[in-house]
């Protein structure tokens, strides 16, 4: 990873240098993602991700595309439910380390699928490390076809005082040491520092609406800790 791209006094990248730096992040830390991810979360992002992936309640056979997908853990979820599933990400360090078909890689603000292609579109725990989320919406509503299901799977900040001290004790300061134990110091730095660029609920509903999206809802698990955030394409009456 290239260390002038992270600023020392903070672990965020400048706007017009995040896309460049997730990309090589993600490079760097693929090789041991998929073990430091497990233990982080103790194994319950796979929980989180199981209960977006049935609440798409498609039918059988139906194409749906996994956003940020990393090594390919929302994908062989989706697979495993008889979807016809193909997997984009930004990386190629991440693709390289999947060891399964049907990825490409590709840029989430640009993406290479024609209109409404798709009947489903998931991203899981990527939302934040988007140089322009907003425009990524558009490309969401753009690829998936009119009643298309649309699952976004993200960390959040819990609101109670107590849950929210917990959280950040262990969020902003054991897992960055855990990352550089088990990966690299720098990228587990970043990662729950990138919280600051999420949008509140508000907001994100509201990106998502002006978007084309309709009937968004949040699920908040442990105490507010993640998120599973669900939406339909309009346009089907």
């Amino acid at each position: 990873m290239s260390e002038k791209n992270l600023n020392r006094s903070s672990p965020l990248p400048t706007q017009e240098d995040k896309a460049r730096f997730v990309q090589e992040m993600f490079d760097s830390i693929s090789p041991r993602y998929d073990l430091v991810n497990r233990v982080m979360t103790f194994k319950m992002d796979q929980r989180w991700r199981r209960f977006g992936a049935k609440s798409l309640n498609l039918l059988r056979g139906s194409k749906v595309l996994d956003v940020a997908c990393g090594t390919g853990d929302f994908v062989k979820m989706l697979t495993s439910m008889d979807y016809d599933v193909i997997g984009m990400d930004f990386s190629i360090g991440m693709l390289s380390h999947a060891n399964i078909d049907g990825l490409t890689q590709g840029d989430a603000m640009m993406m290479p699928f024609g209109d409404g292609v798709f009947d489903g579109v998931t991203c899981g725990f990527a939302l934040r490390n988007f140089a322009d989320l907003g425009t990524v919406f558009d490309e969401f509503v753009r690829v998936v076809r009119p009643g298309g299901r649309l699952c976004l799977v993200e960390v959040s900040r819990p609101s109670n005082g107590l849950i929210k001290f917990g959280h950040g004790l262990y969020f902003d300061r054991i897992v960055p040491r855990v990352g550089a134990l088990l990966s690299s110091s720098e990228p587990y730095k970043y990662l729950p520092a990138s919280t600051a660029y999420l949008p509140n609920e508000a907001r994100l509903r509201s990106m998502l609406l002006e978007s084309g999206f309709e009937g968004v809802t949040f699920k908040y698990f442990l105490g507010g800790s993640s998120q599973v955030i669900m939406a339909t394409k309009g346009g089907l009456r």
